[in-house]
């Protein structure tokens, strides 16, 4: 069984969004703000329906519903950790950043707006 994610140090994430906001962001600030941003969903929508997936870093199962236990998930999220940290911080909305293509969603519960943003 996977480990969940746990939340990053808050002096961590702050540095990190400082990066980021300056456009000076590097690998590992992606990394642990996805991760972190995650745990937090994972955190405020427990449940197993809907996949998450920021690739290279991270993906959860949350939201509740069907329980999802093998193959592909039938509710699926995926965007990028640039996208995935802008909406968890409420820089951008969730619904533009679909709309925009900049996240694919798909099947039920896969409006993750109710839980957004994130910090």
């Amino acid at each position: 069984m996977p480990a969940r994610l746990k939340p990053a140090d808050p002096v961590a994430v702050r540095e990190a969004l400082a990066r980021v906001a300056e456009g000076r962001a590097e690998r590992a600030d992606l990394r642990l703000l996805t991760k972190h941003f995650l745990a937090l969903l994972e955190a405020r929508a427990p449940g197993k329906s809907v996949e998450v997936r920021v690739p290279p870093y991270a993906a959860i199962q949350c939201v509740e519903g069907v329980r999802h236990t093998r193959g592909t998930p039938p509710a699926v999220v995926e965007t990028d950790a640039q996208t995935w940290i802008a909406v968890a911080i409420g820089e951008l909305a969730w619904l533009d950043a679909v709309a925009d293509g900049r996240v694919s969603a798909s099947g039920e519960r896969t409006d993750l707006t109710p839980y957004l943003p994130l910090s």
